[in-house]
């Protein structure tokens, strides 16, 4: 295991090479938030910093966004006007090569009860630096398209779906979005409260003309009905699990459409898991979050879910879904007899020792269809007892879904920490990966505690450690975040000296 020091901003360091940024000289307003912008390939793009400036009107507030490119130089930045109920903004690419600024807190503070509504996305053009707000469009039950300009208030929308409800003994619902290759896609179903049906999925042109349109579930019950998740949409196919309930029977499919068409292209059954495990695969929460848990490659596409066992989770699953001949591979890996092999204090459950549990924290997809899951050991609050954090458990799987090892990551324990997890990347076009967590250890030699930073990389199958001791000064807190490839970001931040710096560390992998 191999060591670095690093100590932080100002402090003496062993590293060359560094880039600075201080967030707080980049505009006037008030700092809100940052994060890191990915490109459709997931390759890091840059940086959005989002400040506020507070009121400016009845249903505005005043923000500026400065982008910085990945080695934290200031490309670009605008004031605009956002909606009054928007604390923050998230930023991310969208397939357009547009920023797009999603409202990512609720400010309830400046408007009443009765006039909340919720904030709209704001759209930047990286080449001209021009921002706009996002237009959204309503597909009506009448067939024409609505521009969406301002939104509605909450209590406005309960009121019209009471209405309407009243009326016609359900509610239309639908939505839109754009396509990459053009056009528009839209869904529409009733919802009659406990059962829905008369769903469509739609493909319009540039000029919101139909080109198709596919039906299901035309006519379903609470009893027998119809459903479809879509797993992922190219320029060519639409990937989706058929779902089709008769009372507590219940069958699954892998349907495939043509995009072009709207027809049929394959229809195949979906088997060797349990119900709940399929009806669950294409989504994966994990202490209240919903985890990244899919991968598409040029060929195929990787899910990872849990595997079911009389509505009890017992371990994970894997669906390959092949784009070449639409046919799908599924596979399971339980926590008795597959995980225990190698970690003998699991039970069934994904139990562990002193009432701790295995709680999923990421998962890594390879191009072979091998899966690595990460999880660390939880144990959640009590009725006097603070929720802690132990070791992390990395579980290796090969491409057939077979466990080849498991590696125990010891740390000290953490209270009221849900996590000492961090963040991982892809390395090498996503061939390799590297993931990051913390730990607070004690010196041997001052017997004070201080915060390691654990750099875990598996490249070429291959893993390797390496320890970062991070040094604060009095009231400063130091967060690490995701950098360019082979380094770093360090944030270290205090409120009250109006102190907030990042820095890119160059890391040795």
């Amino acid at each position: 295991m191999k060591k670095i020091t690093l100590m932080v901003f100002g402090l003496i360091q062993t590293f060359a090479f560094s880039q600075t940024q201080d967030l707080t000289t980049l505009a006037a307003g008030d700092h809100v938030g940052m994060n890191a912008l990915f490109d459709d390939k997931d390759n890091l793009y840059g940086y959005v910093s989002l400040y506020s400036y507070g009121k400016s009107g009845d249903k505005t507030k005043k923000f500026e966004y400065v982008i910085l490119d990945k080695n934290l130089n200031p490309v670009a930045n605008k004031e605009f006007e956002g909606d009054i109920t928007a604390a923050s903004y998230l930023g991310y690419v969208d397939f357009k090569g547009q920023i797009i600024l999603k409202p990512s807190m609720m400010d309830y503070s400046l408007v009443k009860s009765k006039e909340v509504f919720t904030p709209v996305s704001m759209v930047i053009d990286p080449k001209t630096n021009s921002i706009t707000r996002k237009i959204y469009y309503d597909y009506l039950e009448n067939g024409t398209f609505k521009e969406i300009n301002e939104p509605k208030s909450w209590k406005e929308q309960r009121k019209e779906n009471r209405d309407e409800k009243k009326e016609k003994g359900y509610n239309y619902v639908s939505a839109v979005g754009e396509l990459k290759e053009g056009g528009y896609f839209a869904i529409e179903y009733k919802d009659y409260g406990k059962y829905e049906n008369s769903n469509s999925l739609m493909k319009f042109d540039e000029n919101k003309k139909e080109v198709w349109r596919y039906r299901y579930n035309t006519d379903g019950s609470k009893k027998i009905h119809t459903s479809l998740s879509v797993l992922e949409r190219d320029e060519n196919y639409m990937y989706c699990i058929m779902k089709k309930v008769n009372d507590k029977q219940k069958t699954f499919s892998l349907m495939v459409l043509d995009m072009k068409t709207g027809k049929e292209k394959s229809n195949k059954p979906v088997t060797g898991l349990s119900d709940d495990t399929i009806d669950n695969i294409e989504s994966f929460y994990s202490g209240y979050r919903k985890l990244d848990n899919d991968k598409t490659f040029d060929d195929k596409v990787v899910l990872l879910g849990r595997n079911y066992d009389n509505s009890e989770s017992v371990g994970f699953a894997r669906m390959i879904l092949n784009k070449s001949d639409f046919s799908v591979d599924t596979k399971a890996i339980n926590y008795e007899p597959n995980i225990s092999a190698f970690l003998p204090k699991v039970d069934k459950y994904g139990m562990v020792e002193s009432g701790y549990m295995l709680q999923t924290k990421d998962m890594y997809f390879m191009n072979d269809g091998s899966v690595g899951i990460l999880s660390e050991k939880y144990k959640p609050a009590g009725q006097y007892n603070a929720p802690k954090t132990t070791d992390l458990v990395y579980i290796y799987t090969d491409k057939d879904f077979k466990v080849k090892n498991v590696q125990v990551f010891e740390k000290e324990k953490s209270k009221w920490v849900n996590s000492d997890y961090l963040f991982s990347q892809y390395l090498n076009g996503g061939k390799d990966v590297v993931f990051f967590y913390r730990d607070y250890q004690k010196d041997e030699v001052t017997k004070q505690k201080r915060w390691n930073l654990f750099i875990n990389t598996i490249i070429d199958g291959k893993f390797k450690q390496e320890i970062i001791p991070i040094s604060e000064k009095d009231n400063y807190a130091v967060t690490p975040y995701v950098g360019k490839e082979g380094y770093i970001l360090l944030r270290e931040y205090n409120e009250k000296e109006k102190f907030n710096k990042i820095r890119l560390e160059k890391l040795n992998y």
